[in-house]
């Protein structure tokens, strides 16, 4: 589904990835993590689109993509944003923001597609008049994957999806992303700094630091603290203090 060939990026002089290469098959969840600043979440804006200045090569469902995509390849690949508040028109209700994208791609039955939408994140049709502010955090990132999922897409892109929620939301949501992904078949590439999120959802994952892929693990590997990279044994805490609280946490949390 995917197919990501020296991908570089650089702002203003400063490489925030560099030379970059990962794979992820059809129906496949795939996870990119490292600390805040590792370009984990810039490789993900370069795959959905909103990034325009890169180097490389990126294949999505056998087409190589240019920086500048066409409007129809919305219909392939929808993001979810980290902050659901953020992400959200607050003056526009629930039903607008859902109907939009819908109405931009010419599709009919509108008003179905979002009743639909609605159920199959959780929500009942009390909400769909309501405005983000009415919302709790948990309604409102559900009502941002109903948005990315009303035009049906192949490919969801998931930018720490769940680290604005309280912890007894996350799991919820999670839980909801892992049965749509069953569901309908959907590639994911998740982005987070949380192993145990990513060993819940992903079959294989890449550990970046500064721009770079330092390690290659599957959720196996990572859940019984196979790494050999120290960026990584860092980030289970491998060799520290709370190593086995990290390790154990792992474990409970899938």
């Amino acid at each position: 589904m995917i197919a990501v060939e020296a991908l570089r990026v650089t702002f203003g002089g400063v490489t925030a990835v560099d030379d970059v290469s990962f794979t992820v098959a059809r129906g496949e969840a795939f996870g990119l993590v490292g600390e805040s600043g590792s370009g984990k979440s810039t490789v993900l804006r370069v795959l959905s689109g909103l990034l325009r200045s890169w180097s490389g090569r990126v294949t999505i469902d056998g087409e190589v993509q240019r920086p500048v995509r066409p409007r129809s390849f919305a219909r392939v690949a929808q993001m979810v944003f980290q902050d659901p508040y953020g992400s959200l028109h607050p003056r526009h209700t629930v039903d607008a923001t859902l109907a939009e994208p819908a109405l931009v791609q010419g599709l009919d039955r509108i008003d179905q597609r979002v009743a639909q939408a609605l159920a199959d994140v959780g929500l009942d049709g009390a909400v769909r008049f309501r405005y983000p502010h009415q919302l709790s955090g948990g309604q409102r990132q559900r009502v941002a994957i109903a948005r990315a999922l009303i035009l049906e897409p192949s490919l969801l892109l998931l930018d720490e999806p769940t680290s604005a929620l309280d912890v007894s939301v996350q799991a919820e949501v999670l839980n909801l992303l892992a049965g749509l992904r069953q569901s309908r078949g959907l590639t994911m590439v998740l982005v987070s700094h949380n192993l145990a999120v990513v060993a819940h959802m992903c079959e294989r994952l890449a550990v970046m630091r500064d721009g770079a892929i330092v390690e290659h693990l599957s959720a196996a590997d990572l859940r019984a603290g196979r790494a050999a990279h120290p960026c990584t044994r860092a980030l289970l805490g491998v060799g520290t203090g709370d190593g086995a609280h990290r390790r154990h946490g792992l474990r409970e949390h899938t």
